[in-house]
């Protein structure tokens, strides 16, 4: 497993929460990234429909601020990122870039390894998305819940059946 500063809120998530394995929290985030990079997905929500990133105890710094600045880096107020970092993907439309990713990544292994994370179904999806939400690692628009990632598909129906597999970008 990799090492992680005890001091980030992910490690702290891991402590919390233990269904879900460090592998599992960056698979997601993977996702999200082959979703909007290489399938195109997502949108730029309206300002007033994101909710604010989460902060820290005393209230007046984002989690994530904190954590980069614990870390050494130093990173960009949420007001100064580029507006491209703030594309919206619906609950469906992440699964379904999960479903393609770990297909590519993991070819028939896929159901194996997810589930070896402890990513068993969609719902698995939808509550690391909300755990990352809950420390500032995501955000989320008002309209967005739990049960948008609740029975998208079945992952036995899915990672069985005549796998289509996704071949990687020519650019890596």
């Amino acid at each position: 497993m990799p090492i992680v500063d005890p001091s980030h809120p992910i490690a702290q998530l891991l402590q919390r929460d233990r269904r879900y394995k460090l592998d599992a929290y960056l698979f997601v985030l993977e996702a999200l990234s082959f979703a909007q990079e290489s399938l195109g997905l997502g949108e730029e929500p309206p300002v007033a429909d994101l909710e604010p990133y989460a902060v820290d105890e005393a209230g007046d710094q984002p989690v994530e601020e904190r954590a980069a600045a614990s870390s050494g880096r130093r990173a960009k107020p949420a007001r100064r990122r580029r507006r491209g970092s703030e594309r919206h993907l619906t609950g469906q439309q992440l699964c379904e870039a999960a479903r393609l990713y770990a297909l590519q990544q993991y070819g028939l292994l896929a159901r194996i390894v997810l589930g070896a994370w402890g990513i068993t179904r969609t719902a698995d999806l939808g509550e690391i998305v909300f755990n990352m939400i809950e420390i500032g690692q995501m955000r989320k628009t008002r309209r967005d819940k739990r049960e948008d990632f609740h029975g998208v598909y079945d992952f036995a129906e899915v990672f069985s059946r005549d796998p289509v597999f996704v071949p990687p970008d020519d650019e890596e």
